[in-house]
């Protein structure tokens, strides 16, 4: 039988973006809690911010008229704390005010106390302040009836202080995804077990998990299953019960012990398998009853990487992400030689040095998973690409992968 020419990495998230199906279910929590989240519908202001005019620097609320020598004394006439109001701002007077305070009905600028000399309850202006000096504008960040984050918004440190700006205490957001995990393999030992001859530990099953919490999913672990076809069958039925999505580890090639494509194929379909992509080839995508299932390679390093690369955009689409989700890629010098071009993708684990350019681990084994540790992020290397020192590569940081 003649066998298919495997997809390129393009090709193969274009295939499973294709086909995914955001959550619908909605939920209201407490802005508080709403970290990670993916906001389900776009929230409008009701309000100005700021509210009102509002000075930027602790000093003096003149009328810019009045200082126009630029040294001029003014009678002190009240003092204006945040979130006190002041009187309206008579001619030939300074208010003494703080940050964040509402500028006084008259006054025009705020001179920074640093240009002032206070005497008793004179102060002298050594400046000549132009209207609108150090003054915030009512509603110059946000508007009344204005989106102040649209739907579809994964929910940052920045955008639950931009919904409490605004007086949001609730969110609508989507519910969480609810993924099921297994590994598979019989030479696969917890820590803290006796090591036995031929067993390595289960290193996947704490950086697949990792990865999962860090996208907010709600996890269901259905640990290590034997390596029969019998029983990941019955494991893959059972995973499929109120789960969104099954991602398992390992067992996903050709071997006579690798039952997870046979599996899926008995259970369910299989879409996808085998990618043009160093490491992870063995990478499988289809779906068992209403789960999706994503099957990654059991080398630790592979199966970092296809998370990376293809699980993580997936599950931001079915969490309901909208917009752009792909990772971005910078412009980096290369500070080594990668001579032997590889007709897949490759994702080399790099590092920045401190001369600006990056450099290789030693070692690109995809059982390294000390390359994980050591590197910044990877190198998006295209299929055929040599590299020289000096050439410009694609480099990819971490933190646009693991979150």
């Amino acid at each position: 039988m003649e066998r298919k020419p495997m997809l390129a990495v393009r090709e193969a998230l274009d295939l499973m973006l294709a086909v995914a199906r955001p959550v619908q279910d909605i939920e209201v929590i407490s802005t508080l809690a709403a970290n990670g989240r993916v906001l389900a519908k776009a929230q409008v202001s009701a309000m100005n911010v700021p509210g009102a005019d509002n000075t930027q620097m602790d000093g003096y609320a003149v009328r810019a008229a009045d200082c126009a020598g630029g040294h001029a004394s003014l009678t002190v006439s009240q003092r204006i704390p945040a979130g006190h109001v002041g009187q309206p701002l008579l001619p030939g007077t300074a208010a003494r005010i703080f940050t964040g305070a509402m500028i006084p009905e008259g006054a025009d600028a705020v001179v920074m106390q640093e240009q002032c000399e206070l005497a008793g309850n004179v102060v002298t202006i050594k400046h000549a302040p132009n209207s609108g000096e150090w003054i915030r504008r009512a509603g110059e960040d946000i508007t009344s009836g204005s989106v102040v984050l649209p739907a579809g918004a994964r929910l940052r440190s920045q955008e639950l202080g931009l919904a409490a700006s605004v007086g949001l205490a609730e969110l609508p957001v989507k519910r969480k995804l609810k993924v099921a995990v297994f590994f598979t393999g019989d030479e696969l030992t917890m820590p803290g077990e006796p090591l036995a001859p031929g067993a390595i530990y289960n290193s996947n099953r704490f950086t697949l998990r990792a990865l999962l919490e860090n996208l907010g999913c709600e996890i269901t672990d259905f640990g290590i299953v034997p390596d029969s076809l019998e029983a990941t069958r019955s494991v893959l039925r059972e995973s499929a019960q109120g789960h969104d999505l099954i991602i398992t580890s390992g067992g996903v090639s050709v071997g006579e012990e690798d039952h997870i494509k046979p599996a899926v194929e008995a259970e369910g379909k299989l879409n996808m398998w085998q990618i043009a992509v160093k490491p992870g080839k063995p990478l499988a995508f289809g779906e068992v009853q209403q789960a999706f299932f994503i099957g990654l390679p059991g080398n630790p390093v592979s199966s970092f990487i296809t998370f990376m690369m293809f699980v993580r955009p997936f599950v931001l689409r079915l969490q309901g992400v909208e917009g752009a989700i792909a990772p971005r890629a910078f412009p980096m010098r290369a500070d080594f030689d990668w001579p032997k071009a590889d007709k897949r993708n490759e994702f080399l684990r790099a590092r920045i040095n401190d001369a600006g350019g990056v450099e290789l681990f030693r070692n690109q084994s995809s059982g390294v998973l000390t390359s994980t540790v050591w590197g910044d992020g990877v190198i998006d290397n295209p299929p055929g690409q040599a590299i020289a020192a000096g050439d410009l590569v694609r480099f990819i940081p971490f933190n646009e992968l693991l979150y």
